[in-house]
C-alpha cells in the first residue's frame, strides 16, 4: 500500500487532478486537489484537503454521489487498499449535507468498521448508501468514503476551540484507549484534557494517575489543531489516533498521529465578556417570583430599581457613577434579576483591593449606625412613609369611580410611592437590628388567613376582610395568587420581600375596621358584601415588615386600577400587560391603543433563571461551580428548561426530557423537539453532545444514576451549562 509519506509528496501533486461529474468509480483521495463536496460529500472533500495540505490522512478512495456502476473498477480499487481483504476498512458516509460550517450532523449516518472480504465490503457499502434515507422521508446526497482501519493505541476528539466554555483561547481534548468510535458514541467516557493554544496542559479531568496521553503528544495534537485551523480558516472539531508504530516512524514520544476526521466546530457555548455583571434572581425574587408582562416589568421592577438606588447611594456602598449607568434591578426573559455584587450578595470581583479599602460599603454602614445619624431617623421616617400610604389608600375611591385621568394620576403615585417604600425596606433591613422575637408580614398573614377561615370566609374574599393576607401571594395582572392550603405551618412559608433583615409603632391594619368593610375602600374588590370580623388586636410589626407590606398594598392597587383601564379600554388584562407603561398613561388620558396592539404576543415562558449568571448577547449563562452533589453532572451544552422525563419509549410529552444511560447515536433523531437531554454517561465530545449543542439543546452527562432518580413523567429541571438537574422547578 502506498505510504501516507508518498501520497503527499512532490509526485503525487504534479498527478493530482480535478473531479469531473462523469469520472468512473472511485476516486482516490490523495489526488483530488480541486474539491467538490456536492458530488463526493462534506467528510471526503474535508479530508482531501487536509492531505493536499500535508496532515496525516490515511490513504483511501471515494464512490461519488451518482457515478457510474463499475463493479471492476471498484473491486480493484478494494483490491488495493485491503490488500486483496487481508487489511480490514472502514466505510464511512460522506455526505454533503453534513461536516459543514453550518451543521455537523455528527453521527445521523452510517459507518461500519472492521470490513473484511469483498461481500462484506459490498454490504458495508450498501448500508452507507441506505442511511441516505432519513426519518423525515427525506434523502440526502451521499458518497462513500473507504479508507483502512487503523488499530490505535489512543484515539479520541480534538476541538481547536472549548466548545463548552466557548474560549477560543483554549483547546479541548478527550481521549479514550483504542479508536475514537467508543467515545463519539458515548459508550465510553474520556479523559479531557484542556491545553492552550500552544499545547500547554492546563487542567484534566477526571484525574488520571497514568495519562492517556503524553505531555509530548498532547504538543503534537495542539499542533494538529493550529495547521488544521490554517487550512480550513477556523478551528475544527478532529477526530484522531495515535499508533503503535513509534519506532518505525521514528517518534519516541508515542506512535503515529493521524486525522481521521475534520469539520468546523458547528456550535460554540456563548461566553459573556470579560466584567459582565453578575446577576441572580437572589433577594428581588421573593417580592417577584413569577415571569412578567412588560406593563408589570414597569410597574414594579422599574420603583424596585430606583428605590434600591436611592438606599445604596445614600448608604455609600457603590459609587454614585456606577448607579446611573448599571441598574440595580433588571429584567432577564421577563423574570427579574438584581446585581448580586452591588446588593452584596456575592462578594467582590477583587477581595484585597476591597480589604484594603478604608471605607468600604459594609464599613460606612457601620460607622452610620455607630453615630446613629441615620438610624435613629429611619423609624420614624418609616412610621411617617406607612402613614401617608395607609391614608391614601384608606381614602381612595373604588377603581371604577375614578376618570380616566385620575386613574393615570393614582398609577403615578403609586410608582413613586414604591421607590419611597423600596428604598427605605432596603435600608431597615440594611441598618436597623432585627428584634429577637420578630415578626414578619408572612406570619402575620397567615393568621389572619386562619382567622377568615375559621370564620367561614372564602379565601378569594380573604384579602377585602383582612389586608394582610395578601402578603402571602405575588402581585400578577393575569390573575390572583394561589393561598396556601389547610394546614400549611408558619415556618414552611416563604417570606416576601427583598432583603435579609428590619418601625415600630404603626398597626398592621392599613385601615380601621369599619372602612374595611366600606365597598368604597381602594383595595376592596366589587364582591359580595364582606362578612364584618371581630379580630384580636395584633402586635405592630417591626419597620422593615411594615414597609413590605406596604409594597404588596400598593402593588395590589395597581392590579385593581390596572384591570379597571382595560375593562374601560375593552380588553383583557393580558393584553393590556403588553403596553409599556408611557403607553397606558398615554391612553388614559385620552390617546388611542397602539395600533400594533392586537400584533404583540407574550413572552414564551422561560425557565427559572440561575441562582447567579452573566449576560452573553442576551444569553443567560450560569455561573459554573465545581461541586459534586447527586444532581450535578458535566454540562456538555449551555441552556436552560424545565420539562417531563421520557425515556424514549411511548408517547413523546410536548416538553420532552430525554434521559437515558448512554448517548446512543441511533437517539439522534429524537433530538429535534426535545426541551433538554441528560445521561449517566459520555462526553462533551461525543456525537449527541455535539447535535444537542447545533440544536441549542440544554444536554448533561455524567449524571450519576440519572435513569433511577428522574423515572419517566417527572418533572426536572436541566441546566446544560453548570450541569445540574434537579426533579421539580428550580428557583
Amino acid at each position: 500500500m502506498t505510504t501516507l509519506d508518498e501520497r503527499h509528496g512532490e509526485g503525487a501533486r504534479e498527478t493530482a487532478g480535478a473531479y469531473r461529474p462523469d469520472a468512473a468509480v472511485p476516486l482516490d483521495l490523495g489526488q483530488l486537489t480541486a474539491i467538490q463536496p456536492q458530488f463526493i460529500g462534506s467528510k471526503a472533500a474535508n479530508l482531501a484537503r487536509a492531505a493536499g495540505a500535508g496532515l496525516p490522512v490515511l490513504p483511501g478512495f471515494v464512490i461519488s454521489e451518482g457515478a457510474g456502476d463499475d463493479p471492476a473498477l471498484l473491486r480493484r480499487a478494494w483490491q488495493d487498499l485491503s490488500d486483496s481483504g487481508a487489511r480490514p476498512l472502514v466505510v464511512r458516509s460522506s455526505s454533503p449535507q453534513e461536516d459543514t460550517e453550518q451543521s455537523s450532523l455528527a453521527g445521523q449516518f452510517t459507518s461500519v468498521l472492521d470490513v473484511r472480504g469483498w461481500s462484506d465490503f459490498v454490504t458495508a457499502v450498501r448500508a452507507v448508501l441506505d442511511s441516505a434515507h432519513r426519518p423525515d422521508g427525506s434523502t440526502a446526497p451521499m458518497a462513500v468514503l473507504v479508507q483502512p482501519m487503523l488499530t490505535a493505541r489512543v484515539g479520541g476528539v480534538m476541538f481547536g476551540a472549548d466548545p463548552v466554555e466557548g474560549r477560543a483561547d483554549r483547546m479541548l481534548v478527550s481521549a479514550v484507549r483504542g479508536g475514537p468510535d467508543s467515545l463519539v458514541s458515548g459508550e465510553q467516557a474520556g479523559t479531557n484534557y484542556w491545553l492552550s493554544r500552544r499545547g500547554r496542559l492546563l487542567r484534566t479531568e477526571p484525574p488520571t494517575a497514568e495519562p492517556l496521553l503524553t505531555p509530548s503528544e498532547l504538543r503534537r495534537l495542539a499542533r494538529l489543531a493550529r495547521r488544521a485551523r490554517q487550512v480550513f480558516g477556523g478551528p475544527q472539531d478532529i477526530e484522531f489516533g495515535f499508533d503503535d508504530n513509534g519506532d518505525k516512524h521514528g517518534n519516541a514520544g508515542g506512535g503515529r498521529l493521524w486525522l481521521f476526521q475534520s469539520r468546523p466546530i458547528t456550535a460554540m457555548a456563548a461566553r459573556p465578556s470579560r466584567g459582565a455583571r453578575l446577576l441572580g434572581p437572589g433577594p428581588v425574587a421573593e417580592t417577584l417570583p413569577e415571569q412578567l408582562q412588560p406593563l408589570e416589568e414597569d410597574l414594579w421592577v422599574a420603583p424596585m430599581a430606583r428605590g434600591l438606588t436611592a438606599a445604596l447611594d445614600i448608604a455609600g456602598s457603590a459609587p454614585r457613577r456606577l448607579l446611573r449607568t448599571v441598574p440595580v434591578v433588571t429584567t432577564v426573559g421577563g423574570q427579574a434579576a438584581a446585581d448580586l455584587r452591588l446588593l452584596g450578595a456575592a462578594p467582590p470581583r477583587r477581595r484585597w483591593p476591597a480589604l484594603l479599602n478604608p471605607a468600604p460599603g459594609a464599613r460606612r454602614l457601620g460607622a452610620a449606625w455607630r453615630v446613629g445619624r441615620l438610624t435613629a431617623a429611619l423609624p420614624g421616617l418609616a412610621a411617617d412613609l406607612v402613614a401617608d400610604v395607609d391614608r391614601r389608600l384608606a381614602h381612595l375611591p373604588t377603581p371604577g369611580e375614578l376618570p380616566g385621568p385620575d386613574l393615570a394620576a393614582e398609577l403615578r403615585w403609586t410608582r413613586a410611592a414604591l421607590v419611597s417604600l423600596h428604598a427605605q425596606e432596603a435600608l431597615a433591613g440594611a441598618l436597623l437590628p432585627e428584634p429577637k422575637t420578630s415578626r414578619t408580614a408572612a406570619g402575620a398573614a397567615l393568621t389572619a388567613l386562619a382567622e377568615t377561615r375559621a370564620l367561614g370566609i372564602p379565601d378569594e374574599q380573604a384579602a377585602v376582610a383582612a389586608p394582610t393576607v395578601l402578603a402571602l401571594t405575588a402581585p400578577s395582572l393575569r390573575g390572583h395568587g394561589h393561598l396556601p392550603q389547610q394546614g400549611v405551618p408558619q415556618q414552611g412559608m416563604p417570606q416576601q420581600g427583598m432583603s435579609a433583615s428590619g418601625i415600630t409603632g404603626s398597626e398592621q391594619r392599613p385601615f380601621p375596621r369599619a372602612e374595611l368593610r366600606t365597598p368604597g375602600s381602594a383595595l376592596t374588590p366589587t364582591l359580595t358584601t364582606p362578612r364584618p370580623l371581630s379580630l384580636p388586636p395584633r402586635k405592630a410589626l417591626p419597620p422593615r415588615e411594615a414597609l413590605r407590606l406596604r409594597v404588596r398594598w400598593v402593588q395590589e392597587l395597581q392590579v385593581r386600577l390596572v384591570r379597571e383601564a382595560a375593562r374601560r379600554l375593552g380588553q383583557t388584562s393580558d393584553r393590556v400587560g403588553l403596553l409599556r407603561w408611557p403607553e397606558l398613561a398615554a391612553v388614559l388620558d385620552g390617546e388611542p391603543l397602539p395600533g400594533d396592539l392586537h400584533a404583540r404576543v407574550p413572552q414564551a415562558e422561560s425557565p427559572p433563571l440561575p441562582d447567579a449568571f452573566r449576560l452573553a448577547d442576551g444569553t443567560v449563562v450560569a455561573e459554573r461551580t465545581r461541586g459534586g452533589a447527586e444532581g450535578e453532572g458535566r454540562g456538555v451544552s449551555g441552556g436552560r428548561a424545565v420539562g417531563t422525563v421520557w425515556d424514549g419509549t411511548g408517547p413523546r410529552p410536548a416538553d420532552a426530557v430525554l434521559v437515558v444511560r448512554t448517548l446512543d447515536p441511533a437517539l439522534a433523531p429524537l433530538l429535534p423537539g426535545l426541551t433538554a437531554l441528560v445521561a449517566q454517561t459520555g462526553s462533551p465530545l461525543s456525537h449527541l453532545a455535539v447535535l444537542a449543542r447545533e440544536f441549542g439543546l440544554p444536554a448533561v452527562v455524567g449524571a450519576a444514576d440519572a435513569v433511577r432518580r428522574f423515572p419517566p413523567g417527572s418533572p426536572v429541571t436541566v441546566d446544560g451549562t453548570t450541569g445540574d438537574v434537579r426533579t421539580g422547578e428550580l428557583r
